[in-house]
This record gives C-alpha cells, structure tokens and sequence, in this order.
C-alpha cells in the first residue's frame, strides 16, 4: 500500500544514519539535507551525538513519533525495529536500504516476510528491502547520485534494481530529462512496480501529475494488472516506456542472481507490452531517449525535416530515418528556391537543409522557420548543430531555444558536442530542453515509439466461434498430450478456422480410396511422431496410387507411428500460427511465415490472447517478411483480412480451452482469397 506517510512525510527518522557519506546511511541523511526537505529530520545513531549537524537519537525508543522510517542496518536487526516503530512510534511507511534478504538466503526471505507481516499488521507502506530508496519533490529518501533535475512535469521513473536505476539516471542527466518521482522497489514484497502503476493510475489528475511513466522491468509478477493500470494510464493520456530485462536464458539467470527475479518469456513480455501500448526498449539509452522524446509535444505524421551544418550526420540520420519506415522528403519549389537564396552559397535545401559549417544562428533560424510556416508536407524537425572547437555556440543555441517555444512543430535538438561544447549545452539544458547526442539513436528511438500500437481492446471476439461445442471438444479428452487429428480439425471447425479436407486411416485401403476421391496430387503425413518433417514423414505432390500406397507402407515403417494421413495438395504462400501458455500471462499468440523456416528465421509477432483485429493487424504488419505477404515483384499478396481472423479466431478458442498448452498451425496456405489450415498440432494438459 502506498499512503501519504511515504509520499509527504512530515517526518523522517534515518536508521543507522551517519557522518560518514560515503556510506549508505550518510549518504541518505546528506541527500535528505541537499534536497532541502521541509519536515523534521531525525537520526538514530548509538555511537553520534550529533549527525550533519542533526541531534542524533542513541536508540529508537527515544524517538518522538514519527511518519518515515529510513532503515540503513544489517538485515537481522530490520525486523525488531520495524516492529517496534510500527507499534510504539506510528511509524506509517519504511523505505529498507538494506541487503540480505530474500535476494540472499532462505533465512533472508523469512526476515523479509516478518517486516511484511508487520506491515500488513499495522497499515505501513513498505519500499524495499534491498533497494536505493525513493526520490520525489518532497523528500530524497536515496543513497545514491546523481539527483536529478526534478520536476512537476518530469517523468516517473520505476525500476526494480537500484543499481540499474543508477546508470538510467545518469544517461537521463546528459540529455537533460528531468524527473518528476523515482521508485527503487528493490525485492518489492509489498510495493513491486505493478503497485505503483495501480497508484498512479486509481490517483490520477491529468492537471498534476506527470504524462510520461519510464520503467526498469526485471520481474513482472503480476501481468494482469501491469496490464490493466498501464492500458488505463496510457488511455488516461499518459505515455509508457519499458525494459525488461532477462528475456534470454543467459539474461534470466543474470535477473535471478541480483534479485531473485524470475525472467518471463519474451514472446510473452512483447505480446503483453503490444497489448498495453508500452514502447519497449532494450537499453538504458534508447529508454531515456525514448523518455526525452515523450516530453516533446505529440505528432502524428512520419516526416522529417533535417536542419544541419555537418553533411556526415545528416546523412546517418536520413538512412536510420528511412530505415525505421519514416521519411525524409525532398524540398523542392519555389519555397525551397526561396531558402537557399537566404543561405550561404553552397547551402543545400534538398532535405536535409546543409547550412554549411559556416552557417551562423540567423541561418539556423531562417531554416528553422522555413520548414515551420511554409512547407505544410514536414511534421517535424530535427536541427544537429554541434561546433569543431572554434566558435561558441550560445547565439545558436539561444535561437534554437527561441524556435522550440515557439513552433508549433516539435524539434528535436541533436547538440553532439557535448566536450568541446559542454557549457553551451548545459547552458541550453538548463533551460528546460533535452538533448539527443547521436542522431541514430534517437531515429531508433523514435521507431520504436512510431511502432508501438495504443492499447488494445479487451473485448473477446466471439462471433464465428461455437464456445459449446469447443467445450464439450475439451471436455470429453480424458488423456494429456498430443490429441488427434480428427480433433484437431473438429476445434479448428468450431473456430471458425478452414481447413483442408483429410482423412486419417492405419489401413492402406482406405487411405487410396480417399486419395481417389478428393482426386490427386494429394500429400501423405505419418500420425504419431510429433515432428514429422525431422523423421521423413511429409510426402508432397503424390500423383498416382502406386505413389501413394509405397509411402503409405514407409511410413507406417517409422518409429511411433499410428496411421497415415491424406490431404488434398494445395499450393500458396505458407504462413504460420502457434500458441504456447505462459504461467500468470496465459496465452501467447505468434504468427509469422509458415514451413520449415519458421524456427530458423525467427520471423514471429506475438500477442496475448484474447486478441482484437487491431492487435491481430499489428502482429502482421510488424513481421520483418510482411513485404512478402503485402506482395512484391509482381505477386499477389495474401488475404490480410483473412489472416488476422484466423489469429483472431484462434484467440478465442484458447481463451475458452486454457487446458490447450501448445498449439501450432504450419502451414496456413493462403493463395488468392483463402487462407487454409492444412496442418495443426495441439497439446492438451487438464
């Protein structure tokens, strides 16, 4: 719980505070006095009298009254001391520094479950352990540097490891973005991030609080309502942006060894943020990157002006632009005729506009304004004005400020100089202004954000779906695993999912004698082996019954295998369909290229079921092979609309058989109109 005793302390004792800064309990008392809180300051030191200049309190029962406890002692003795403030000094919310907990030892985690029985016991927030503390405009509960610039309209900045938390602030601290709150919930054993966004959210003023949320993600402990209080946030006006770490096997081992975090799959992760309308990051700098440009006013186009005097990075910048799907348009006309006559000689307008190293701060402006008033086609512009060490760069930088508060259009300033200029950047920094110092960073940046969807409807698709007949499927399967084929088709049809026509036999007879019918090429696939491709299972465009009953006879030859199955041959564009369930997220949906490919190329999207047909559109359009679905060379491309019904079909099957663990369909073939099931695969556990 988070209570007003955490938030606006009107007192604060320091527990194990110090002369010494340059241990955590100094640390906190000096940061405390630095950032000027308002209310009383109190210290318990057994061996100090007096501390920074604070008479210090020689234990805790001589201790007035008081709202916030800091505790910066060994772990064994946090317990008793927040048992004897919670119930002898009204001690309301404790922010523990200390290590030695459940990120440690069995023995650890049994304390840490002590202070939290006793929270619950008395109604007291609880930041920590293991953490660096809490940083607001009210008090600076931290141990650490840098403070940052802080601000009403600044960001808040949550993260689960303190250390991390550190480096995020220092990257942020360069580019200028100032912070309005920073939350270090350590092991969070009452107060984890998904707490704090609830807070954030269920107290939300627009008028007051801060529109940006940055998060340091290592464990997501519960995704629901991560979910629900950033879709809420983010719908509210607020805009979200994340790390979470330990996605890979190695990273997840990293994760648990610092602070006992259990890594989620990624898959998982990615569908979850897709569905909330998070922006993921994967580095400290693309997240505070990413921060800086949440600050700067909302535009919805894709293109860009480039303002510059060095030709090098203009070009970087145009290629990363390009390459994240914006644009960097030509200028051309009497307008832009007009531009380059108020240039040196030499100048370029074609975009980017190259004022040339000589270029001085009235030519910044003059471009500046050029792209504002009387080019209608730029949505934005990006001015790189740095200095080779000759000149001082205040003028330039005073009009650059001048620009941004007055256009209408967001600029971003890339100042790289940050050596040989770093007073005039600063200088512009204090102004309230951010930096970004690499221009491919922040295209980079700036894609992630471009293709980051809003959130998602939470309204189940049901139309076309028979949930009755799904549930009597599921229901009458009395045996765990792999289920057959003819069930397999049987919850593909009462999901609406079309399929190709097949029959499944152990008796060669029949099997031809269904070949016959439906008429030849047909394929031939064993029953039994899980990968059939891996055992040479999968016969293509049989053309004769000879064909058919020699490979009907080798496969029933092959290890497992049960009987035989025949499908008509169709020919199209493979595609590709999965499922897995992810314990606490549920299911996650991927689509991609189908075939052999799939695990090769790793060309997947994934979402959390159940699934609208945005997310569903999403989930196509963000595949690194979708030009080869839209169509390229002459091809005809597939039936999007088709495609994501399926996905958006199969969504609802499983919202409605959570028993299904794993399932795939591979391939879908989609050719002209249709888009078929020709072969699936699902593993049930009740």
């Amino acid at each position: 719980m988070i209570n007003e005793q955490l938030l606006n302390p009107q007192s604060i004792v320091v527990i194990g505070g110090s002369n010494n800064v340059h241990k955590p309990g100094g640390a906190v008392v000096r940061n405390l006095l630095s950032g000027g809180y308002a209310g009383t300051l109190r210290v318990v030191n057994p061996k100090e009298d007096e501390v920074q200049g604070i008479k210090a309190f020689h234990a805790v029962s001589e201790l007035p009254p008081t709202d916030l406890a800091i505790l910066v002692v060994a772990a064994k003795y946090c317990p008793d001391y927040v048992s004897f403030l919670a119930s002898e000094k009204q001690v309301r919310a404790f922010i523990i520094i200390s290590a030695g907990f459940s990120e440690e030892t069995h023995e650890g985690a049994l304390l840490e479950q002590q202070i939290l029985d006793t929270c619950q016991q008395y109604g007291c927030a609880l930041i920590g352990p293991n953490c660096i503390g809490l940083l607001t405009r009210s008090h600076h509960s931290v141990f650490t540097k840098p403070i940052p610039n802080l601000s009403a309209r600044g960001v808040d900045f949550i993260s689960g490891s303190g250390a991390t938390a550190v480096f995020i602030l220092e990257s942020a601290v360069t580019k200028g973005l100032q912070f309005n709150s920073v939350w270090s919930v350590g092991n969070g054993k009452q107060i984890g991030i998904e707490s704090v966004l609830e807070y954030m959210d269920e107290h939300f003023d627009a008028d007051r609080d801060s529109l940006v949320k940055l998060l340091y993600i290592e464990n997501i402990s519960d995704p629901d309502k991560l979910l629900f209080h950033a879709t809420s946030l983010i719908r509210k006006g607020c805009r979200i942006a994340a790390i979470k770490a330990g996605s890979s096997e190695s990273g997840s081992r990293a994760a648990s060894s610092h602070t006992g975090a259990i890594a989620s799959s990624d898959s998982a992760v990615e569908a979850l943020f897709r569905k909330a309308g998070i922006v993921r990051c994967f580095s400290r700098e693309e997240l505070t990157t990413v921060g800086c440009i949440f600050t700067l006013p909302r535009f919805t186009g894709k293109n860009f002006a480039i303002v510059t005097h060095a030709g090098g990075p203009g070009v970087m910048l145009t290629d990363a632009l390009s390459k994240g799907g914006m644009q960097v348009p030509p200028l051309t006309g009497p307008m832009a005729d007009e531009l380059k006559a108020q240039l040196l000689p030499g100048s370029s307008v074609a975009n980017p506009i190259d004022i040339l190293a000589t270029g001085t701060a009235e030519h910044l402006g003059i471009a500046i304004d050029y792209c504002e008033h009387h080019m209608p086609d730029i949505d934005a512009i990006m001015v790189i004005f740095g200095t080779p060490g000759l000149v001082k760069l205040y003028e330039v930088y005073d009009v650059l400020h001048k620009k941004i508060r007055e256009c209408k259009k967001p600029i971003f300033p890339i100042l790289p100089s940050v050596s040989t200029a770093g007073a005039e950047v600063q200088e512009f920094l204090k102004r309230g202004h951010v930096n970004f110092s690499d221009e491919v960073t922040l295209a980079t940046a700036l894609a992630q954000i471009m293709k980051t969807p809003a959130p998602a409807e939470q309204n189940v698709v049901i139309n076309g779906v028979d949930v009755p007949r799904i549930r009597k499927i599921i229901d009458g399967i009395e045996d765990n695993g792999y289920i057959a084929p003819s069930l397999v088709h049987e919850l593909l049809s009462s999901a609406g999912i079309p399929t190709v026509p097949e029959f499944v036999s152990d008796q060669k007879d029949e099997v031809l004698a269904f070949a016959e019918q439906c008429g030849f090429p047909v394929v031939a696939k064993v029953v039994g082996p899980v990968h059939k491709s891996d055992v040479g299972g999968v016969a293509l465009n049989i053309r004769s019954k000879e064909v058919l009953a020699a490979e009907f006879e080798r496969m029933m030859q092959l290890p497992d295998a049960t009987a035989v199955m025949v499908q008509k041959m169709l020919k199209g564009t493979e595609l590709f369909i999965g499922a897995k369930y992810e314990p606490r997220f549920g299911h996650v949906v991927l689509c991609g290229l189908g075939g052999i490919f799939v695990e090769v190329l790793k060309d997947v999207s994934s979402g959390l079921a159940p699934l609208s047909y945005e997310e569903a559109y999403s989930m196509i359009h963000s595949l690194r092979g979708y030009p080869i679905l839209k169509g390229t060379r002459g091809q005809r491309g597939i039936n999007e609309r088709k495609y994501a019904e399926i996905i958006v079909r199969l969504s609802t099957l499983l919202r409605f058989a959570t028993e299904i663990k794993e399932m795939d369909i591979n391939p879908l073939l989609a050719d002209g109109d249709d888009v078929i099931a020709v072969d699936a695969r699902i593993l049930v556990e009740k």
